[in-house]
């Protein structure tokens, strides 16, 4: 286990949700407590397996307060090549994962009257926790939760426990305006977004639409790695290497293959910890996280999703 990867955890159990959804608990592998991880907070696992490594994020979804396990629910993505299939079939109980401390990039207002949170499928892990730390608090609250309509039954059982009055699980297949809901909130309310990229961009251009300021609004996106395009070289300055990206992987992907471990974490173009240098070349920008200046510069790079649109880029790796 690396230096960063400080904190070994054992399964402590597994539980099969539905065929894609799969809970993890996890202990400290020493038997101690656990660190402090808030509402919102992810667990980046370290994943070995036959001549692969993965370093995903994953929402914790007990409860914060409780620091003798963590738990995640992990979707099983058909053709995965992010560690979710890893998961489901080779992680059983006792086995141990080396881990990170939780970190937090999605954290719930301690300010907000209210609590207004809109998800749609495996986004709504984060709020999980959200909601047993409002469950703890006493906080208002509203949830809105999209997602298939054969999935309804496996979300009406993860919300459960929850106070039923404040949450409305929609059906995807059913045209739904949140305009309304939106406009009906009480002021000093925040609004929380995860999901599915469409959705999110639907959720905040509304609030934007109905006067909603920014510090008000607050999304965290687990819209995958975009690994399609053209394929590519990119020549890594630093460290003396060619990576060639082939059509069907990320950039980041192709680099890991190569040995090297940058800094990553959410792999979807949102946290900005993969930001790069660009020394020669064009990005061709699929993040969520650069601004329209910083795009046009052509100066950086987000790794984990973002290709090349010249057929070689150097990076100050």
């Amino acid at each position: 286990m690396s230096g960063a990867d400080h904190l070994p955890l054992r399964v402590r159990e597994t539980e099969l949700i539905s065929p894609l959804l799969k809970r993890f608990v996890f202990e400290a592998a020493d038997g101690g407590a656990l660190p402090p991880a808030g509402a919102g907070a992810h667990l980046r696992l370290t994943l070995e397996g036959e001549g692969r490594r993965w370093k995903n994020a994953y929402s914790i979804v007990s409860a914060p307060a409780d620091r003798s396990h963590l738990a995640i629910i992990v979707r099983r993505v058909a053709q995965s090549r992010g560690g979710s299939a890893f998961l489901h079939e080779t992680v059983h109980p006792g086995a141990v994962i080396a881990a990170h401390e939780p970190g937090n990039l999605f954290p719930m207002s301690h300010i907000a009257r209210k609590h207004l949170m809109v998800s749609g499928g495996i986004g709504l892990t984060p709020f999980l926790a959200y909601l047993k730390t409002i469950e703890a608090t006493g906080a208002d609250f509203e949830l809105r939760h999209f997602c298939r309509d054969e999935e309804i039954p496996t979300f009406e059982r993860m919300l459960s426990g929850f106070d039923a009055g404040k949450i409305t699980i929609h059906p995807a297949s059913a045209p739904f305006d949140l305009s309304q809901a939106l406009a009906a909130q009480p002021l000093g309310t925040h609004l929380y977004t995860c999901g599915p990229e469409p959705l999110m961009e639907l959720v905040l251009s509304a609030a934007r639409d109905h006067g909603w300021p920014a510090s008000k609004l607050h999304s965290e996106s687990f819209g995958g790695a975009h690994a399609g395009g053209l394929p590519f070289t990119a020549i890594l300055k630093k460290s003396g290497l060619q990576v060639a990206v082939r059509d069907d992987q990320t950039l980041l992907e192709a680099i890991e293959e190569a040995g090297l471990e940058p800094d990553c974490l959410c792999r979807g173009g949102a946290c900005g910890v993969c930001l790069t240098n660009v020394l020669e070349g064009e990005p061709d920008h699929r993040d969520h996280f650069l601004g329209g200046a910083e795009r046009a510069s052509n100066r950086s790079i987000m790794i984990c999703v973002s290709r090349a649109k010249t057929q070689t880029i150097v990076l100050d790796l």
